[in-house]
Order: C-alpha cells, then structure tokens, then sequence
C-alpha cells in the first residue's frame, strides 16, 4: 500500500520531513497520493507526474515513536517494488481487472502524427503484463504461474484481433482496461477496452487466445487443471468480452492466402531486437511485417481501422521472412455484414471508403506459414 506523509495546509508551516512539531504524523489513504508513472521506452525512462487529490490528513499522535498505523503503512509501502508505485495502474474494486493509463510519446506516432497500430499493441501486451505482476505472476516471462514456471511452460499468442476507433494523438492519455478467463482445454483469452482518458470515449477494443509451450521441447501443451486453479481466482466469475456481438469479425476465421499475391515484400530479416523474453520473435513484430506488403496508394489515404491475426507457427532469429497481401472482395455477406458493429461510434462506411486484405507471412524458401491475416482499412479523415 502507499503512503505518504502530507500535512494540512494549517499545519504546513510547523512540520518538518512530515513530524508535526506536537509529535504527531501526517497519514493519508493510500490512493490519495501524487504519484510519478515511468515507462522505459526505446530512448530511455520517461516520466510524467500527473497528481491526484490529496485526501484530508488524520494525525496520529506519536510520543516520540512511530505507530503501528505508520508501521503497517511503512512495511506495506516497502514491499512494493518502485515500478509497481510508480506506474499508473492498479486492480479495479472488484480485483478481476486491471486499468493503466499511458501517455503516446513522440516516437510511438507515424507519419499521421496519431499512434501507430504497433504502438496499441504493445501497449496492451504492456498493460497485459502489468496485470499478471500485479496478482503476484512472474515477471521472468509473461505472465507464467508457479507451476508453468516449474515444468518449464510458457505463454505463447494464438490469435490477436484489434479494433481502433479513432487513434490517439501524441500527448493524448489513454486508458486501458485488461481481464483474462479461460478459453477451452487449451489456452486463455486476454481482453481489452481502450478509452479517452480525458473524455472517457471508447476509441478501440481488443482480444487475443494464449496458448502453452514447453520452452524447451517448443511444442503446445493443454493446460492442466493446477494451472488454471492460479489464475481463475484473478478472472471474471461470468464470461466478460471485449466483442460481445454475435456477428464479431473477431471470430471470423481467415482463409489462407494462395499464389500468385498481388503485392508482397520478400526477405524481411528478424532484428536481434524483434526477440523477446520467450527466445522467439514478439507477436508485435508480425503486424509491422504485414503492414510491409499494404499498397502505399492505400498507406497515404486509408488508416487501419482492423486487424486479424492468426499465429501460426513461431519466427527465431534466423527466419526469413516473406510479406504477401492480396485484395479481398467486399461483397463476400459473411464478411459485410460486420460493419459498423464491435463498439464503434462511427456509422457504417460506404463500400467506397472501405478496403479489405488477406494477408500471409511465410518462411522464404522452405514456404512454412507463419502467420495469416486480414486486416480492414478507412479513409483517413479530411484534414481540419
């Protein structure tokens, strides 16, 4: 718990390091301090140091030594680490979910000087991990159990679909929602709600299946009932989803893209900084690769509004990549019918406004696939 000691404005001019000079001890609620959050970016700690209210003051008379009040709220503040008191994020009320919030910073923005899809997902693989460290997970991987962490298992994504609304702007704050619950015999699902922290507006949502892996042998494991017991306690007791509608896209499955693609990029080469924590290449990774092989007429006039993937196999440093992407009709009435649903503010587009595309990542030479995806495009908004 935090704490800090912080006197009234009555008393503020006889205090000295937080002692009023009657002997008693300023104590506040442990939500009621100012707080710095920092978040180690690609150049280095950067930090803000947005405050909150401060809650009224109770003092506590001492006698010379502190009390067991102060004491537990020492001892409380002490086991925390300085990330976990510094960054902005905490459990909700209820303890099944987890909220952050995050400032974009200069070089989280693209050409469009608006967060990039990269950008969103990482954060939420952030917030996703930030979440599991808090309820006491490790952080020698993401988010592995007692027990996976004993035979050796990790989690690895299956499928990541992400749906923005409208992308925040360098500067903007926003805040993250995340839960997890279970998905099957196989795995687990991770969802998202991203909101306007300054006006509280949905701006994009998202979900994602996590399945086992021995970190050694490389192959999927079922997950058994110990390790579900460790992190059920933490998941909502009745299914929460990001996308409750029937109709979601994020359940519409991806056919694979055949020969001859209209547009591909070939030989795309793992940097040792795609590798993460699990010894393999970041799931974020693959959505910079498909985004290689998008037209750049649709680049300078579409954003991203969707996007699908499907993790097929795993990419090591010494994978070579291919990019293909081919147009995918928009008359096709399973796929239709999905507009303006999932949450969006937004009314439904004219087909005109509109472009759709498969997409397949493959190993270069051996052809092994990777990854396959879908991902939907709007007209940019006219500039003001």
């Amino acid at each position: 718990m935090l704490s800090r000691v912080v006197p009234t404005a009555a008393a503020a001019a006889t205090t000295y390091n937080g002692v009023f000079k009657d002997n008693s001890i300023a104590v506040t609620h442990s939500r009621s301090v100012e707080f710095v959050s920092i978040r180690k970016g690609n150049t280095g700690l950067l930090c803000n140091s947005p405050s909150r209210k401060v809650a009224p003051v109770m003092a506590v008379k001492t006698n010379e030594q502190p009390t067991s009040v102060a004491v537990g709220l020492k001892e409380a503040e002490a086991e925390k680490s300085l990330a976990d008191r510094l960054r902005l994020g905490s459990l909700t009320e209820d303890g099944l979910s987890y909220k952050e919030r995050f400032i974009i910073r200069c070089y989280e923005v693209g050409i469009n000087k608006t967060a990039t899809v990269e950008t969103i997902a990482n954060l939420l693989q952030e917030v996703g991990g930030n979440h599991a460290q808090s309820v006491g997970f490790s952080t020698d991987g993401f988010a592995t159990t007692t027990t996976m962490r004993k035979l050796h298992l990790i989690w690895v994504t299956s499928r990541m679909h992400i749906e923005i609304y409208r992308y925040p702007a360098w500067s903007d704050v926003v805040e993250i929602e995340t839960w997890c619950q279970s998905e099957g015999r196989i795995g687990t699902r991770r969802d998202w709600i991203i909101k306007d922290h300054a006006t509280g507006e949905v701006i994009g949502r998202a979900t994602s299946k996590w399945v086992m892996m021995n970190e050694d042998t490389r192959k999927l494991q079922k997950v058994n009932d110990d390790v579900r017991d460790e992190y059920l306690v933490f998941c909502p007791k009745t299914p929460r989803l990001a996308f409750p509608e029937e109709n979601s896209s994020s359940v519409k499955k991806i056919a694979k893209l055949e020969d001859p693609a209209e547009y591909s990029t070939l030989r795309l080469v793992p940097r040792r900084a795609d590798l993460d924590m699990n010894k393999h290449v970041n799931n974020v990774t693959y959505i910079g690769w498909v985004l290689e092989s998008i037209p750049q007429d649709v680049i300078d006039t579409h954003e991203l509004q969707t996007i699908t993937l499907d993790y097929r196999r795993e990419c090591q440093h010494d994978d070579i990549v291919d990019s293909l992407t081919s147009s995918e009709s928009l008359d096709d009435p399973a796929i239709s019918k999905l507009e303006g649903t999932n949450g969006s503010s937004a009314p439904k587009k004219d087909a005109a406004d509109l472009s759709r595309f498969l997409h397949l990542l493959r190993s270069s030479g051996a052809g092994l696939e990777l990854n396959r995806g879908r991902t939907e495009w709007r007209k940019k908004p006219a500039k003001k």
